[in-house]
């Protein structure tokens, strides 16, 4: 068994909304309990509101658990020291459309520090991005901004990778070629936590699925499971019967 990258011990977060006559208590995640090996694509399903924006938010830092503890890499979040170890695509990527890709990669990488000019050249071409690098973002379909913002993603050398809905909008070509460079850094050593609603994506590159309802945790599914069986028709009766 490879080393554990990620671990979730018994964390649970909850939000309080303020009402006319009182406070309301929202549960994001109750006692999440799962660890991510090492070169291992890790993703989570779920409904919308079922936790999994909440989950990516705890690992990022951008949320404090209100119980339990959270270890990337062996270190217990919040800690900044991790911010160079972690790589994340957001489901909006959004950049100032008036600059280059090559313009904005080069300040995320001056941003990052000690980053190379043959380095930035290579994540170019990794992304498959040198024919547009020189172009202004304005130009750019859907697809090659979901490619730069993985570049910006990768421009520090993380160790670990956050993908929340990386294929998200964009068309079949456009998601072969996200799936393409998933599977490429996993090949290249990569540990990707995968956040997605498209089963068939998470079928194809993940190692093993979290289901997650209603905030909790209900099953992890190996791959050799649903390679029997549809991951779809799981997931449904997962959360029916819960």
């Amino acid at each position: 068994m490879n080393s554990i990258v990620v671990e979730f011990s018994n964390v649970s977060k909850v939000y309080h909304k303020k009402l006319f006559l009182g406070n309301k208590e929202i549960v994001g995640v109750k006692d999440l309990v799962f660890q991510i090996y090492e070169n291992e694509i890790f993703g989570l399903l779920g409904l919308n509101g079922s936790g999994k924006t909440t989950t990516i938010k705890l690992l990022l830092g951008l949320l404090f658990a209100d119980s339990g503890i959270i270890k990337i890499l062996g270190q217990t979040i919040p800690d900044w020291r991790l911010n160079k170890d972690i790589g994340y695509l957001p489901e909006v990527v959004s950049f100032n459309k008036k600059f280059s890709g090559y313009d904005l990669l080069t300040f995320y990488a001056d941003v990052a520090g000690g980053v190379s000019k043959n380095k930035i050249e290579e994540i170019i071409s990794f992304v498959k991005l040198n024919d547009s690098i020189r172009r202004k973002v304005l130009e750019y379909s859907k697809g090659m901004v979901q490619r730069l913002g993985l570049a910006q993603a990768l421009v520090h050398e993380p160790r670990f990778l956050v993908l929340d809905e990386p294929s998200s909008g964009l068309d079949p070509l456009g998601i072969k070629e996200i799936r393409d460079l998933v599977l490429k850094l996993k090949s290249d050593g990569k540990t990707i936590f995968f956040s997605s609603h498209l089963i068939s994506e998470l079928e194809k590159v993940c190692d093993r699925v979290g289901i997650i309802h209603k905030g909790q945790l209900l099953r992890i599914i190996n791959k050799s499971e649903w390679e029997n069986d549809s991951l779809e028709d799981m997931f449904l009766e997962i959360i029916t019967n819960y």
